[in-house]
């Protein structure tokens, strides 16, 4: 076997060491981000499931309001 086929065989194997490192950082990253969207889901979801129930009650309040010329308090 030459020498320069060893070393070929040497720098495969440090990239192929090396691209697997990265998937498996990739991989870990992916599930970090994951963990974090579901938590930021769950601490907000209160918050939100409270902006819309007052959006829908200010709609229902802004519907039964009359405008203004149609009979309400401001009619000429």
């Amino acid at each position: 076997m030459s020498p320069w086929l060893l070393v070929w065989y040497l720098i495969a194997a440090v990239t192929t060491v090396a691209v697997v490192a990265f998937v498996i950082a990739l991989v870990r990253q992916c599930l970090l981000v994951g963990r974090t969207a579901r938590r930021l889901q769950e601490e907000a979801q209160p918050v939100v499931d409270d902006l819309s129930r007052e959006a829908a009650r200010a709609s229902e309040r802004a519907g039964s309001l009359t405008p203004p010329g149609r009979g309400g308090p401001h009619a000429r």
